[in-house]
């Protein structure tokens, strides 16, 4: 008899190659374990042999270790964070942590990694709580589940791309996100050197949120090292206070230092560096996340078929490198200029630039820091040098948190968390996954519509019929792609059709999405009110 098959799913690695834009199953590996088949992607493996490497070998060995392709490549307090949690696994299998087992695998290591996810996932928990005492009681109904407070924590604890991401995938981003919403509570309730020193911690475990550093380095030269305001948010300069900038350098710096500290004097920095942020992945990730630059690479697609077609291009002269091939490598554009890292960079500076400008400017306390930071997050979504689909949850979450206050900023998140999340679709895409995906999308789908809908219900309705249209344009989408695709021949002779549909259709959304917010907060007027909530 064949052995038993036990699929364990990941996403396919935070950083390295995982779904691409061909069979996403070319990227599961079978590994024999006590007479099963494991089949498993590279998130998996990824922890795992950071596990290894953490608590084998000395700091000085981290950032130079290459048994496994999957080597270290985050900032140095997520090292520290792997290895406090291998000296819990030791005591599940030691096997696990031999740097030499590549691709091993057991019972005991799934349940470890299941394990210290939802347990780490207890910060989330905490930090939700704490968000959720920042929204004020005006809009109190008398029906508990109807009220702010109740919606705002379902929204985050039931968020369906958190729970795929880091529930059937082995990540821990409910630990990170929880230190984000734990630092954006702070700055709620003022307690801004402690907001700073979670975020300043958060840089140093996970670096995709300099994103948003922007935000938080504006805001808080404007609330904290600034001590009066005008009565339009805008600051005295006269109230500039040395001794708070001090005391804010202070927090960064021995956060830093504790961080980088050891790296720095054993003279490792650039090596460090040349881990944290490779250039040589490509524009765009195996599987195109759903913004700009996947608009990009379908126009100079349909441009080089229809350039073929009518002879307007040579195909001999074409680049071998397909954008398409599902793999993660640099690659040439066929028609439209080819992108590199210098320009993603630019385009990402630019887009970040107006919302900053507009929380400097035009200050709305907290909640225009949160609307500055939910867009500094978009606009690396979708200008960004090797974005990941999952980067989404960047700005989802956060947003979240301003969908509870306001009409237009709910129907701004219905359309972003929905297209959002259906981007996510292609990371699930084996057979036991299929309905559990289905019902977790519609359940939290619903419930989004649904109890929004009910909270701004005497202000009018949420979205306008185009922003309905599109939105119900994703079940004929979801249907193609899930059900009859995968049934046609075209699955084997063009394999990336489905997630070239979905990623581009997405893309208008979450493009969408950001437009609208963009408009939102740049059209908003100037606060004239006293800045109790700074």
């Amino acid at each position: 008899m064949p052995p038993h098959t036990d699929i364990v799913r990941t996403d396919g690695r935070g950083e390295g190659s995982e779904l691409g834009l061909r069979s996403p199953s070319c990227f599961l590996d079978d590994v024999l374990v006590a007479g099963r088949v494991v089949r498993y992607s590279t998130d998996f493996e990824v922890h795992r042999n950071w596990l290894a490497i953490t608590h084998s070998l000395p700091v000085s060995q981290w950032y130079y270790e290459a048994t496994s392709e999957w080597t270290l490549d985050y900032p140095p307090l997520f090292a520290w964070f792997e290895r406090a949690l291998s000296h819990a696994a030791k005591y599940f299998d030691r096997e696990m942590l031999v740097v030499q087992n590549l691709n091993y695998s057991s019972k005991e290591t799934v349940l470890f990694q299941r394990f210290s996810v939802i347990l780490t996932d207890i910060l989330f928990i905490y930090a939700v709580s704490e968000c959720c005492k920042t929204i004020d009681g005006k809009k109190t109904m008398q029906d508990l589940l109807a009220q702010p407070v109740f919606i705002l924590s379902v929204l985050l604890l039931w968020n369906f791309g958190l729970l795929i991401v880091d529930h059937i995938h082995f990540q821990y981003n409910g630990f990170l996100f929880g230190l984000m919403l734990l630092s954006v509570a702070r700055l709620f309730q003022r307690r801004h050197l402690e907001g700073a020193l979670l975020f300043a911690a958060l840089l140093n475990f996970k670096h995709i949120y300099l994103y948003v550093a922007p935000a938080y380095g504006v805001y808080l030269l404007q609330a904290y090292c600034f001590t009066a305001w005008k009565p339009d948010g805008s600051v005295i300069w006269r109230s500039f206070s040395f001794l708070r900038v001090i005391s804010l350098g202070r927090i960064v710096c021995f956060v830093f230092g504790l961080s980088l500290g050891p790296f720095i004097v054993l003279g490792q920095m650039p090596q460090v560096l040349s881990r944290l942020f490779p250039f040589k992945r490509g524009l765009c990730h195996a599987y195109w996340a759903p913004n700009f630059w996947a608009l990009y690479n379908a126009a100079d697609k349909s441009l080089s078929i229809i350039g073929l077609k009518y002879k307007f291009l040579d195909a001999d002269k074409i680049p071998t490198a397909s954008m398409t091939g599902g793999l993660v490598q640099e690659f040439q554009h066929t028609v439209l200029p080819t992108v590199t890292p210098l320009a993603t960079l630019i385009c990402t500076f630019i887009s970040i630039m107006p919302s900053v400008f507009c929380l400097w400017f035009k200050p709305h306390g907290p909640r225009g820091f949160l609307q500055c930071l939910t867009l500094c997050a978009l606009s690396s979504f979708m200008f960004g040098w090797h974005v990941h689909e999952k980067a989404i949850l960047l700005a989802i979450l956060p947003f979240s948190l301003l969908s509870v206050r306001s009409r237009k900023e709910a129907g701004i998140y219905l359309i972003l968390t929905t297209t959002g999340h259906l981007s996510l679709f292609p990371l699930l895409f084996t057979a036991p996954e299929f309905p559990i995906k289905i019902l977790l999308m519609l359940l939290f789908t619903l419930y989004s519509f649904s109890s929004l809908r009910t909270l701004f219900r005497k202000e009018g309705p949420l979205l306008n019929w185009p922003e309905t249209l599109y939105l119900v344009g994703l079940v004929p989408l979801a249907v193609f792609c899930e059900v009859v695709y995968p049934l046609t021949a075209w699955k084997e002779r063009l394999p990336f059709i489905s997630l070239l549909l979905t990623s581009v259709y997405c893309a208008l959304g979450v493009s969408y999405a950001w437009l609208r917010l963009y408009v939102l907060v740049l059209t908003k007027p100037a606060a004239i009110k006293e800045r109790k909530d700074q």
